[in-house]
């Protein structure tokens, strides 16, 4: 399966909308989306995961390291979450209390953490 990315504004928010599996084969275009985005000025970005099948820890560091870029610029980065399977993999890596996890955009735009 491939990796599907799409990405929006929602006001100061750049929103980036995953599909697919996000692994060894596929990290690297998620990891490249992640860093032209930071580079172009997005410092607040909302990874949408509803729609990812599978994420291995090569997808987790991307995601880690997409985080300490926007920190970098006093930025944000949420994700929207709510695939039991998905959130188990952030659970066990003790990655929930890194990554601010939401339940729909909406609640991810509204958080102030």
């Amino acid at each position: 399966m491939d990796l599907s990315l799409t990405t929006r504004q929602e006001g100061d928010h750049t929103v980036v909308v995953v599909g697919g599996e996000i692994d060894v084969y596929t990290a690297p275009k998620l990891r490249e989306q992640l860093i032209d985005l930071v580079s172009a000025g997005s410092y607040h970005l909302i990874v949408d995961m509803e729609g990812v099948e599978f994420l291995d820890s090569t997808g987790l560091g991307v995601l880690v390291g997409g985080l300490k870029r926007v920190r970098a610029h006093d930025g944000s980065l949420r994700l929207v979450c709510t695939q039991e399977r998905i959130l188990k993999i952030f659970r066990i890596t003790g990655l929930t209390k890194v990554f601010p996890i939401h339940g729909s955009i909406e609640e991810a735009l509204a958080a102030d953490d």
